[in-house]
């Protein structure tokens, strides 16, 4: 892969990515962290790709002016805990507590976000270990490890090996788009793809998988708008 720019107000990074199965030119905008990638077939050179890009210029200015503004985390904002709106504030004690609509944060205020989104991260993967381990149960399967990570291409994955890894930005979504994604891992740990059969298990796991996924796709770049640095 390559960077290049897109000159202009303000510059634009453009990752291209060659691709031997492409077809034709693409531009994509990623929903989750704003990554512009330009995939070009072989025989392609990169001013040509580039032309192309500038040629879709409004729309992808228009697309990235759209996404959601960064939201520094900080006492005061209101942030989602499994779907529900927080107002964090500074607290006392050892624990982070939530009460009367506070997440409720001990500790020096520049502590604050990164103790915030180390007590998220335990709740994560508590959340994700019980969803994980009651769908394999189901299925009669086993995973090898659950890991979790801030990934900005995928909310969980499933290795051929077994092991699952999550995004733990899910403990910030409603509690049924976490056990959503839990089932849709579990389910490659029999059908390693997403063939009919392998959504005949993802509905069997988690019936009503529908609208948990689409709330993903319309609402889940969102949750990537809080920053804990």
């Amino acid at each position: 892969m390559a960077q290049h720019i897109l000159s202009g107000n303000p510059p634009v990074a453009i990752t291209l990515r060659r691709s031997a199965r492409a077809r034709r030119i693409s531009l994509r905008v990623s929903g989750i962290d704003g990554t512009v990638t330009l995939t070009v077939p072989r025989g392609v050179n990169a001013a040509e790709a580039l032309a192309f890009a500038r040629s879709r210029e409004d729309w992808l200015r228009g697309h990235l002016a759209r996404r959601p503004e960064a939201v520094p985390v900080a006492a005061g904002v209101l942030l989602p805990i499994e779907g529900a709106l927080w107002r964090i504030a500074p607290g006392r004690g050892r624990q982070v507590v939530l009460e009367a609509g506070e997440a409720r944060v001990p500790g020096p205020e520049e502590m604050l976000a990164p103790r915030l989104a180390a007590w998220l991260r335990g709740r994560a993967r508590d959340r994700l270990a019980m969803a994980s381990d009651r769908h394999a149960a189901r299925l009669g399967e086993r995973f090898t490890r659950l890991t979790l990570r801030d990934t900005r291409s995928r909310w969980g994955s499933c290795s051929s090996g077994g092991a699952l890894s999550y995004s733990w930005r899910l403990i910030l979504a409603p509690p049924e788009v976490l056990d959503y994604v839990a089932a849709h891992e579990v389910a490659h740990l029999a059908e390693m793809n997403h063939s009919p059969a392998f959504w005949a298990l993802v509905a069997r796991l988690c019936p009503g998988f529908e609208a948990p996924r689409r709330w993903l796709r319309q609402e889940g770049a969102g949750l990537h708008r809080y920053r804990f640095d």
